[in-house]
């Protein structure tokens, strides 16, 4: 029951934003309220919105019942910026338009586009955006405009203030100004004349006042994202152009960017690195001094304790292999050029230029990509390694300041004193030493109150340093949001933060935008509503919430995500630990269900995006398994033990589901289907019309025992029960196509023995059948053995998911392949290719591209086809197993960008029959195994 007012202002908001984007009920405002800052707050209310329409019709309701408002686009913010009691408003798929123009020199977006999807954009024009922040993959535009959001590169002369060319802003009261319009900016000076006045009189103001213009323009010449964007008011005249600067790094605290106009900057087609290492700080910080005079696009600091938290782990290139002696500090340079001569020039300039500096070792730069993927893998690994070590209970805290280059050396001397002092004893550093910006990352408990307090007074140290002693920045790059507010009159003194209160008040005159963000005078703000950490699973325990996993998921738009999974679970888990037996805590349990478990494609995908690496896939598999009942188990049992006789049962079943098919027609099959879900209550599997044929068995084929071209063929379970669909005009079953295509190739095709009753285990432990999949696998392990002689010969199975879990559980003597290695490695020299003149669609499933296969596959495909296309923004299907017919939504959203982009291609090619049955469902044109393809495509040598 939602309170006065807000039960009105939903009511209101109902007659333009569908009631499926507005939630209310407590699990999911819980999940969708979270963000990747350590701050808890429990919207009222969630609203996603998909145009500008929506967002005018909610702040004008906002307005007129004066309930406050916080926009959130991918959640990334680490300072609380983003969260929310009130109602929290989220960026629907609608953001999404864009346009490139005058050369590519400009671009516009909209605030839902991910950071890295506009650099794709931007690629075939050799451009990109400025702004690079390390959540790039996941962070939208409106995120990376709100907080001025920077990077490893961009610095201070290409983030989003500097490069900022347009805006269309939508205001506190629902009046919208694009400033790229001329239209618009008579329309606002007509509406709202004092507003600009009032933005020319605080101007008159900072140039006036000498003291404060010096102040500004020199606390902006290193990053700061402290407060508001003050250096607009001295940097323009005009005041539309000090209005969308000013908007630029304001958190939502000031109006809503629904679209922006960057000048794009060049991106350099070559690139080298070097990771060099010194004896102490102030060695590397006097390298660095000399660097910024040099063709250099990053550098990168590491103290002694960063580098030996990533030291000898895998992945690490040579040189961290060894013991890190006590004060070693590690540079990380990258330059870019546009030619190769260039660029070598550029490196030898650099390494000529600190060559007088004390270093431990040679300058030694690589411009091969898998050599300096490994140097940065150092940079990148530093945030999780902290983060995988930390205690259960406590949370990653990631800081960043900056302080003026000269003084970089002794202010990170003196922050690791405070480490000591405080015993952060994990603590490390590292960060953007080109501009003097430190991130320290250390690991805090906040559910004890004396460790409230040592947060306290390390973080009062720590401000008092960095401003008083160094006039540094107190938040360079990650904005103020909730953590920084009480420190900003610090940092700015009394008039720049009477500035930056007055500014608040003209573009937000009732504290309705994201209040107690960057303005906040409770000098406690920052130790409030702290997000509780409890334990919930091994496997999550180690999730920090950033949300990086997001993008990647299947089940994004339409239940939860990996982050929110977590995050509902935990507080699930911290319920029932404190024993709070309630009707709350029913109602979460029981929603999570569905919105948690059922959804969940457990794919696995989100481990590769997760910088601790856990696969929330593997957490919901272990959470089905400790729901099994004893009757299900025991069901599960007799499965596994008949299943032979299962797996005929489902062939025939399938056999008479298509006879209905083709007596009654799609329409009557599609109505049917759907009347029966409904009056089941949506427990019966929902049909449709790339329902699967169901197969005979396979049958074996002679074998010459004096070829000494062997395989072993395993078709899947089910590859040997689902044929092509009714409508396809490949009538071929995929194990009678494999077979001719092995037996063109030379060679003899061997089957395991007692083939119809061999399963890998994988249709059992999605479902967290665990003792049955492992049985499974047991037996299916054996028979291959015998079959390929202890692993002589190579074994191909037809379904990358189930080669996936193979190769995890089985016998390593056993020489496991898919189709998409297995034609590379061992059919690609015994076949003649001729490329079918058609474009065709690829989609690499989720065990592919885990094991690494996207890239071959495209090069497999390009064998065959003249064209090959791969969708983006398309990972996961969401078909997973049998749910994509008992949770059809999930399949659906997960494909909603697919048939735009295959629109012009015949047929489309996989490595899994049912992902090919979403695909087929969802692209409208037929998939199947890339077998087809290969076959279609090759001859026999002469």
């Amino acid at each position: 029951m939602l309170p006065a007012p807000y039960a009105d202002f939903y009511k209101e908001v109902l007659e333009v934003v569908p009631k499926h984007c507005i939630y209310t009920d407590p699990l999911r405002v819980l999940a969708y309220g979270t963000d990747a800052s350590f701050y808890r707050l429990i919207p009222k209310m969630v609203i996603d919105t998909n145009e500008e329409a929506e967002l005018i019709h909610i702040l004008k309701l906002s307005n007129k019942y004066r309930i406050p408002v916080t926009f959130r686009a991918a959640g990334t913010s680490l300072s609380g910026q983003a969260v929310s009691d009130s109602v929290l408003v989220r960026l629907g798929d609608g953001w999404r338009k864009f346009r490139i123009f005058d050369d590519a020199s400009r671009i516009t977006l909209q605030p839902g586009i991910i950071g890295t999807n506009a650099n794709r954009l931007l690629a075939e024009f050799g451009k990109k955006i400025g702004p690079d922040p390390a959540s790039i993959d996941s962070a939208k535009i409106g995120g990376i405009v709100a907080n001025n959001a920077s990077g490893m590169c961009c610095g201070v002369a290409e983030n989003s203030y500097k490069t900022l060319d347009k805006m269309r802003i939508v205001f506190w009261d629902g009046t919208v100004l694009d400033t790229s319009d001329d239209k618009s900016r008579a329309e606002f000076s007509r509406k709202h004349p004092n507003i600009l006045e009032r933005v020319r009189l605080l101007r008159q103001e900072v140039v006036a006042d000498s003291t404060l213009a010096d102040q500004i323009a020199r606390k902006f010449k290193i990053k700061n994202t402290t407060g508001y964007s003050l250096n607009a008011l001295v940097d323009f005249e005009d005041p539309y152009d000090i209005i969308q600067h000013l908007m630029v790094g304001s958190e939502g605290s000031l109006g809503f960017i629904s679209e922006v106009t960057y000048r794009t900057v060049v991106e350099h087609p070559h690139k080298a690195s070097a990771l060099i290492f010194f004896p102490d700080i102030k060695s590397a910080c006097e390298a660095t001094i000399i660097l910024r005079d040099t063709p250099v696009s990053a550098v990168e600091l590491m103290d002694d304790r960063a580098l030996r938290s990533v030291a000898g782990k895998p992945g690490m290139p040579a040189s961290l292999t060894g013991d890190i002696a006590d004060n070693t500090t590690a540079l990380l340079v990258e330059t870019r050029a546009a030619t190769k001569a260039q660029m070598t020039k550029q490196m030898d300039k650099i390494t000529k230029s600190i060559a007088h500096i004390p270093k431990l070792g040679d300058v030694e730069f690589t411009d091969v990509p898998a050599e300096f993927n490994k140097l940065w893998a150092v940079r990148k690994g530093l945030f999780p390694a902290v983060g995988a070590v930390r205690k259960v209970g406590t949370t990653v805290i990631i800081e960043d300041v900056a302080f003026p280059i000269k003084d970089l050396a002794h202010a990170t001397l003196r922050l690791q004193e405070l480490f000591k002092k405080y015993e952060y004893n994990e603590a490390i550093i590292f960060g953007h030493a080109l501009e003097g910006n430190l991130h320290f990352v250390f690991t805090q408990d906040f559910s004890e109150a004396k460790e409230v307090i040592r947060y306290q007074g390390f973080m009062d140290e720590v401000c008092a340093m960095v401003v008083k002693d160094y006039d540094g920045s107190l938040k360079a790059e990650h904005g103020t949001g909730r953590n920084m507010a009480p420190f900003v009159e610090m940092e700015w003194g009394a008039a720049a933060y009477r500035l930056m209160k007055e500014i608040k008040n003209i573009f937000d005159p009732y504290g309705l935008l994201n209040p107690g963000v960057i303005i906040n005078e409770d000098a406690e703000a920052h130790i409030r509503n702290l997000k509780p950490l409890p334990p919930a699973h091994s496997i999550v325990d180690t999730c920090i919430e950033c949300g990086f996993c997001e993008p990647i998921c299947p089940s994004r738009n339409a239940t939860f995500t990996p982050r929110q999974r977590i995050t509902a679970w935990r507080e699930i888990s911290r319920m029932k630990a404190s024993d709070e037996k309630d009707k709350l805590l029913k109602k979460l349990f029981s929603d999570y269900s569905y919105f948690g478990d059922n959804t969940c494609a457990t794919d696995g995908l989100c481990a590769t995006r997760c910088p601790v690496g856990i696969n929330t896939g593997s957490f919901i598999k272990k959470l089905r398994g400790e729901n099994v009942t004893p009757r299900q188990a025991k069901a599960a049992d007799w499965v596994a033990n008949n299943f032979g006789t299962v797996a005929k049962v489902v062939a025939n079943t399938l056999k008479g589901v298509n006879l209905a098919h083709k007596l009654l027609g799609t329409k009557v099959m599609d109505t049917g289907s759907q009347t029966l879900r409904v009056l089941s209550l949506k427990k019966v599997p929902l049909w449709n019309r790339q329902m699967p044929k169901g197969i005979s068995p396979v049958k074996p084929v002679p074998v010459n025992p004096a070829n000494p071209l062997k395989v072993v063929y395993f078709p899947s379970c089910i590859s040997r029960t689902m044929g092509p669909a009714e409508g396809d005009a490949e009538k071929t079953e995929l194990p009678r196509k494999t077979i001719a295509l092995l037996l063109k190739a030379g060679y003899e095709v061997i089957f395991p023995d007692r083939l119809g009753d061999l399963c890998c285990g994988q249709a059992f432990e999605s479902k967290g059948f665990d003792a049955q999949a492992d049985m499974k696998s047991k037996e299916l392990s054996e028979a291959l053995l015998k079959a390929s002689n202890n692993g002589e010969y190579p074994i191909l199975s037809d379904t990358s998911p189930c080669l996936y879990r193979m190769k995890e559980t089985m016998d390593k003597r056993l020489t496991l392949f898919e189709p998409i290695e297995f034609v590379l490695t061992h059919l690609k020299d015994k076949l003649a290719f001729t490329k079918v003149p058609r474009t065709v669609a690829l989609h690499s499933t989720c065990t592919a591209r885990k094991m690494g296969l996207d890239g071959k596959f495209k090069e497999l495909a390009e064998l065959c086809a003249e064209k090959v296309v791969v969708p983006e923004n398309v990972f996961c299907c969401g078909f997973a197993g049998d749910r994509g017919f008992r949770y059809p939504e999930l399949n659906k959203a997960a494909l909603a960008e697919l048939k735009a982009q295959v629109e012009h291609c015949s047929e489309g090619y996989s490595t899994s029959r049912t992902c090919e049955v979403g695909l087929a469902l969802h692209a409208t044109i037929p998939y199947r195994n890339v077998i087809y393809l290969v076959d279609e495509a090759t001859r026999e040598l002469k």
